[in-house]
């Protein structure tokens, strides 16, 4: 149980550590956020997010609708106790409730570990996993993926938990693969490609016979197709509709994944899965030589990322259900290892190269995690908008690409509709939030948080958290202008923008000696965020800019 508890407070850690989110979970999170607050009636539909953006393929609701009906009494009874403040609030509930119940899923696969192994093995896997950081920082997120990773490893859990020697239930294989079933089906269809080597392998140990195995995957692919064509059909307003076979299509059989980049045939075995398993992986390939469970336990998986690999465009979240996997394996060959009959001096090493690889993992995952919460600068700046604005009225903020994408989700609408009487009463004066996309026309707006694109180099090391440099906003480009045409700027036709901050974020990794030492993180501004002045503000703005400069010069006289 405390290691269940240790493994729920690994996965919160990382959701407070970071609260913001990236486009990549935006569906699912604003999927949510509109049912919470919208409900899900035909009149509602018309305001949900999806409507005006929809994305490239559609997504299934199925995985958004359990969370919120999970999340929503959580939030009134929060809410009654004045424990939730804003919206943003109930982003960050919802992605604590996310984590919980993967939690769940990664200890029922503890407890199976130990029963198969023993409680040293449980223990280890419970260290290795909160040790790592690709796992905990993303099982809080409102990715599909991790959505799905909850029913694969209860499955897995229901295939897995039996002591040796001990056939499985005959309910136990129908629930495993009636969930990964509906996984791949609902909610990610790569997951096929999974549940195909474990069908063979299964059939091939002789756990089930074929008549059978295909009559249940025909039931529970029947039904699971009927559900998300129901389902998504009334929320995406078309008929029918099944998402994932949508994104099948756009993504594999019209090639349009490759837009995203293409990577080598080896990328999984060679990057993706030794990043995110860290130190677990020589774990995990000792315990392949050594224990034959493991091998028959890593199999599938094996053969899983085998089989994505033809698939040109790779990404390490379409192999995140495998990783829990690899942690039972290295866990096993940490156990061998520190059990091993061998000499004092030899069991020494072997145990100090264990701890070794843990404290490795869980130093590079708390450099990654401080690294990582500096990629959400468009959280970052509306959070800070809402602050110093707080008291303000008719504002109107617009939202461009970079910051929608880097965090500035619909929960950080905070001061407009709709919201959630009586624990968040809309505000008296609502706020207007637009996201229009490559907008040329900003004549409307007070408020701008804009991408630094257009930007001279010298403004990186000078202009940060500042209100000291003006620009003006033309039909043309964001332009910095030097103080000396500040008046020109006056004079002209344009509108005046007082930066009020610029708003670093992470731009990439560098080695800040030489190629023998270890990548630092580079912080680079990535949005500005500015506000409309009036031409009174901004001449006297200018004035005490002018006078603060001639007493810097008196100064140094």
């Amino acid at each position: 149980m405390e290691q269940d508890v240790l493994i729920v407070l690994t996965f919160w850690a990382h959701v407070i550590a970071a609260p913001y989110t990236k486009v990549e979970e935006s569906f699912n999170l604003h999927a949510i956020h509109d049912i919470i607050f919208y409900g899900v009636s035909p009149e509602a539909l018309q305001h949900y997010d999806h409507v005006e953006f929809p994305g490239a393929v559609p997504r299934s609701f199925i995985g958004s609708l359990l969370l919120a009906y999970i999340t929503k009494p959580l939030v009134y009874t929060l809410g009654s106790l004045d424990l939730l403040t804003s919206k943003f609030d109930v982003q960050i509930l919802l992605r604590l409730v996310l984590a919980t119940v993967n939690a769940i899923g990664i200890s029922l696969l503890r407890r199976a570990t130990r029963r198969r192994f023993s409680d040293l093995e449980g223990a280890l896997f419970t260290l290795l996993t909160m040790s790592q950081y690709h796992l905990p920082f993303w099982i809080g997120r409102t990715l599909p993926n991790m959505f799905a990773i909850f029913p694969v490893n209860v499955a897995f859990f229901l295939l897995f938990d039996r002591t040796l020697g001990r056939k499985g239930s005959r309910n136990s294989l129908v629930a495993a693969i009636g969930l990964l079933v509906f996984a791949s089906v609902v909610l990610r269809a790569e997951l096929a490609m999974l549940l195909g080597p474990l069908a063979f392998q299964l059939l091939a140990t002789g756990k089930v016979a074929c008549l059978r195995l295909l009559l249940i995957g025909f039931t529970f692919s029947v039904i699971c197709v009927g559900a998300t064509v129901l389902v998504d059909s009334y929320f995406w307003n078309t008929w029918p509709i099944w998402p994932e076979l949508q994104s099948v299509l756009f993504n594999v059989v019209e090639g349009k994944s490759v837009d995203w980049g293409v990577s080598p045939f080896h990328s999984y075995l060679s990057s993706h899965l030794p990043k995110m398993l860290m130190g677990s992986l020589p774990l995990a390939v000792f315990a392949w030589l050594a224990d034959y469970r493991v091998r028959q336990l890593l199999l599938s998986s094996l053969l899983f990322i085998g089989l994505i690999s033809f698939i040109g465009h790779k990404e390490w979240r379409f192999i995140i259900y495998t990783v829990p996997l690899f942690n039972i394996a290295a866990a096993r060959g940490a156990s061998l290892l520190m059990t091993s009959p061998r000499s004092w001096p030899v069991k020494f090493v072997f145990r100090a190269g264990v701890v070794g690889l843990v404290l490795l993992n869980a130093v590079a995952t708390i450099a990654f995690t401080v690294a990582s919460r500096a990629n959400y600068a468009g959280g970052e700046a509306l959070s800070y908008v809402n602050k110093i604005l707080d008291s303000e009225s008719n504002v109107h903020i617009h939202i461009d690409n970079l910051a929608a994408q880097t965090g500035a989700s619909l929960f950080l609408h905070i001061n407009a509709p709709p919201s959630l009487s009586p624990f968040l009463p809309s505000p008296a004066s609502p706020w207007i939030y637009d996201k229009t996309e490559n907008a040329t026309n900003f004549s409307s707006f007070t408020h701008i948080l804009h991408e630094d694109k257009y930007t001279p180099a010298w403004t990186t090391s000078t202009l940060d958290f500042i209100n000291r440099t003006e620009l003006m906003l033309s039909p043309n480009p964001l332009l910095v202008q030097d103080m000396n045409h500040h008046l020109e700027i006056l004079q002209g036709e344009g509108e005046i923008w007082n930066v009020v901050a610029a708003v670093k974020g992470l731009s990439g990794w560098k080695r800040s000696v030489s190629h023998y030492t270890l990548p630092v993180p580079v912080l680079d501004v990535r949005l500005w965020i500015l506000e409309k002045l009036n031409r009174e503000a901004a001449a006297s703005l200018l004035t005490d800019q002018a006078e603060q400069d001639q007493d810097v010069d008196l100064g140094g006289l």
